[in-house]
């Protein structure tokens, strides 16, 4: 990936004498919808003449990073711990001021609290980028949450997640930035042209020859309970018994969770549908496992703040099947250009997934490139970068005015 990729950017930055310089805050650089945009907002920042600082604990995203023209800084605020987020409020504002910031970005809760009080230290606009639901509890994690709310800007990547802030946190809704996260370029490419998907099937291990009749599902994500493998695998088990057979991939890290994936081959071995279910790990070329897919499967049964598995897959022209709550229902039209299920419903999410599989080829087709069309009208990658430079440039002009 380079510079070029981000054309718009570069075509619509304002002409300036200091050019941006911006540092984003996150845990980590591995899998993840946060982590992806913290990499095409470095290139934006960078193809629009800015320079691009990540403060991290690091990840596998580095290289990426580095060959788009970003900086990372080394930190760790993937902690907790109310010390170490202490000191890390001093070493980021100490790192910003040496690098000659002209804001900070945190797009994490812990990481929040230690920028907010290194901007303080060192008067700089703050902002936030709400990326998540953010499970309520008590007093205390109320308080911990508002962080996300409490930036001189605060981005929402959804309508869903602006409502949830405005309910939860009682802000203006003036203060919040509604950027919907996008989707690169490539997906909107011809899928057979980004990666040969019998190529990828044979890299990963997965079933290349099966019969025409067992489409190929795939369920990107981390392999955590919130993500819905259980329900997934207990839904194929579901159309297995009804002879409807499919293959179900599940493509993502389990980082770390032995027992939760202890469980899945558990539960999978006693559905007798081993041969039907694939691990795959973590995947790097979306774009190729999208080429493979017959249908992607978004199980998620907590509500996602804003899903990109839904528009990535629908700008590949792929059929795209989601619990119905969250982003989803902004993402997907029902029936038009993907189907929805009632989240943690295994039975109703076997129906939804029959009906698909029984669709003539023209309506098929007709709804996929309906899929296509959508995102490439509301969520392009381009648009997001954009939005969010502007965002950055209306916090620091005045800024620089005092």
């Amino acid at each position: 990936m380079h510079n070029q990729d981000y054309p718009i950017a570069r075509r619509k930055q304002e002409s300036r004498v200091v050019s941006l310089k911006i540092v984003q805050i996150i845990p980590a650089l591995d899998a993840g919808g946060a982590e992806r945009t913290v990499v095409e907002i470095t290139g934006a920042v960078v193809a629009a003449g800015g320079q691009a600082l990540i403060i991290s604990a690091g990840g596998r995203l580095e290289e990426e990073i580095r060959a788009l023209g970003g900086e990372i800084v080394h930190l760790p605020v993937d902690s907790k711990n109310p010390y170490v987020m202490w000191r890390n409020a001093n070493r980021i504002a100490s790192i910003a001021r040496e690098f000659g910031a002209d804001l900070l970005h945190a797009r994490s809760r812990a990481p929040a609290w230690s920028t907010r009080a290194a901007s303080k230290q060192i008067d700089l606009p703050f902002i936030t980028t709400y990326h998540g639901t953010y499970r309520t509890g008590g007093v205390l994690k109320r308080r911990y949450n508002a962080i996300m709310a409490s930036g001189d800007a605060v981005i929402a990547n959804s309508g869903f997640i602006a409502r949830r802030i405005i309910s939860q946190h009682g802000i203006a809704d003036d203060r919040i930035t509604i950027i919907p996260r996008g989707v690169p370029p490539l997906y909107f490419e011809v899928p057979e042209a980004v990666t040969s998907p019998a190529q990828f099937l044979l890299d990963h291990g997965l079933p290349k020859d099966r019969p025409v009749d067992e489409p190929l599902i795939v369920l990107p994500g981390r392999l955590t309970r919130g993500k819905g493998q259980e329900i997934a695998i207990e839904a194929l088990a579901q159309l297995h018994s009804q002879n409807d057979k499919a293959h179900l991939v599940l493509a993502g890290d389990s980082q770390g969770r032995k027992r939760y994936v202890k469980g899945l081959h558990q539960q999978i071995a006693r559905a007798k549908i081993a041969d039907y279910v694939h691990f795959c790990g973590h995947v790097q070329d979306m774009a190729a496992l999208y080429a493979c897919a017959d249908i992607v499967l978004s199980a998620s049964t907590v509500p996602e703040a804003f899903g990109r598995i839904a528009v990535e897959s629908q700008a590949s022209a792929r059929m795209i099947v989601a619990s119905a709550h969250g982003g989803a229902l902004e993402t997907i039209t029902n029936e038009q250009t993907g189907f929805h299920f009632e989240p943690a419903n295994a039975a109703d999410l076997a129906a939804v997934l029959k009906k698909v599989m029984m669709l003539d080829t023209a309506p098929h087709k007709q709804m996929r490139l309906a899929g296509r069309k959508h995102v490439r009208a509301h969520y392009s990658r381009e648009a997001m970068c954009v939005k969010t430079l502007g965002v950055y440039r209306d916090l620091i002009s005045p800024h620089e005015g005092r």
